[in-house]
């Protein structure tokens, strides 16, 4: 069944950007990659152009001058050709090695390094005749047959613009050495492409603007599909509440548990409840035991009173114990003076009951 592209109104998540990359859909923009080769070619050129220019020349003109100096037997002529194409190999060498690069960079500054072999695996619809002709005069097609043409119509009038100027000194290259025209030629070059470069960089960065929409704009998910993203990463929230509630029970069962063990409840008088157990001799200060409120309190207070466990009413320092101590804990030293009259007090209780 088709997907309904109108229930699809929500941004993807990381999870659904993350499966997407997986089978090699990624924010791709043919532009951004033609921009970053343009550069490295301008860089290359700039860089290298000259004394390629330069060394390609000599080398070509012992063709021109000395032809009579070749040796024109099978062997002569494959030693010739051999180490001409191994001397133009050295010779551009940088910079296809620069362009091999940059075009890697291209690749690698839109979307990192992305490795699917999902693209690799044959697609029957690809060989379908109407597929193809899908592509090719549909929207996709249309949008980027205009570009191309928008794209030449732009960059052609940028050069057009830089070489107006200069007509006057193309002329003037045909009178110069071939060395000098070759290094002059290198130069020109290199201001024709910084002319298209500049045009290419406004293009690119509207073009990946548009492509990231579109790869945007292709993993929308519908609101079902988020909530069933979430409870796969992150659990069924009714699950986890009763697993919160399983917890809390249990947590509960064994702070009851440990009522009877405590050695006073201070309460307000039925709002709060704290259970202190204090060793003489083994502890430093009073632990909290137990602690709860309302409906908590009075069944803290209920185990106590069963327990036998002495039971003080003192409003204040239970709120202010309630507040300030947690399960397990400590009380805090400043509430020392408060506690220990109580505990003392309970003490000298529970000694005039064994008398």
């Amino acid at each position: 069944m088709a997907e309904d592209k109108s229930q699809q109104t929500e941004q993807p998540t990381q999870r659904r950007l993350s499966q997407a990359a997986e089978k090699g859909d990624i924010v791709k923009s043919q532009e951004v990659t033609t921009f970053v080769v343009l550069l490295g070619g301008t860089l290359s050129i700039a860089i290298f152009g000259k004394s390629a220019a330069e060394s390609f020349t000599t080398m070509f003109r012992v063709f021109l001058e000395q032809p009579d100096r070749m040796q024109v037997d099978s062997s002569g002529i494959m030693m010739l050709f051999g180490g001409t194409i191994l001397h133009v190999a050295l010779l551009f060498a940088p910079i296809f090695a620069v362009l091999v690069g940059m075009a890697l960079a291209g690749h690698l500054l839109q979307s990192g390094f992305v490795f699917s072999g999902e693209r690799l695996k044959p697609d029957i619809s690809k060989l379908s005749p109407l597929s193809g002709l899908k592509r090719i005069f549909g929207l996709e097609g249309a949008s980027n047959l205009l570009k191309g043409i928008l794209k030449i119509a732009i960059v052609g009038t940028a050069v057009w613009t830089t070489l107006w100027p200069m007509r006057g000194q193309l002329g003037a290259l045909l009178d110069e050495s071939a060395a000098d025209m070759a290094g002059d030629m290198a130069h020109l070059i290199v201001r024709i492409m910084i002319a298209a470069l500049a045009v290419l960089a406004i293009v690119a960065v509207l073009d990946y603007a548009l492509q990231r929409y579109r790869f945007l704009q292709r993993n929308r998910m519908s609101k079902q599909e988020v909530k069933d993203e979430f409870r796969q990463t992150d659990g069924d929230p009714a699950v986890k509440a009763r697993i919160r509630r399983v917890r809390l029970e249990r947590a509960r069962r064994r702070m009851m548990a440990a009522v009877p063990e405590a050695t006073v409840v201070i309460t307000n008088p039925t709002h709060y409840a704290i259970a202190l157990k204090y060793e003489s001799g083994k502890m430093a200060a009073p632990i909290c035991v137990a602690k709860g409120m309302d409906a908590l309190a009075l069944r803290i207070r209920a185990v106590a009173e069963e327990a036998e466990v002495p039971i003080v009413e003192n409003p204040p320092l239970a709120r202010a114990l309630y507040a300030s101590v947690e399960l397990d804990e400590a009380v805090p030293p400043e509430h020392y003076k408060a506690v220990a009259q109580v505990i003392g007090y309970v003490m000298r209780l529970t000694g005039q009951l064994r008398h």
